[in-house]
């Protein structure tokens, strides 16, 4: 009987993670705009954003705007399934 609970929490996403759409290009910008001047620069983002800064930044003006988040190319979500 164990074995049965084990391989079930295995199966089951992340908690909290159920459902969980990818937080929009405004939603980036107030969680991450340390200075609220509207844009991020490189030292306030993190993550996929932070690696992928200079393609983000059409502009080359040090900052991603709020369009250029909106015209970002979404990162892939890795999860379990990508790991065959």
């Amino acid at each position: 009987m164990l074995l049965v609970g084990t391989v079930f929490t295995y199966a089951q996403p992340p908690q909290g993670q159920e459902g969980k759409k990818p937080p929009t290009a405004a939603e980036l910008v107030k969680q991450m705009d340390a200075d609220k001047d509207g844009k991020l620069s490189k030292t306030e983002v993190k993550g996929p954003l932070k690696d992928d800064f200079t393609k983000i930044d059409t502009d080359k003006d040090g900052f991603l705007s709020l369009e250029e988040l909106k015209k970002a190319p979404k990162p892939e979500r890795k999860g379990p399934q990508d790991k065959r």
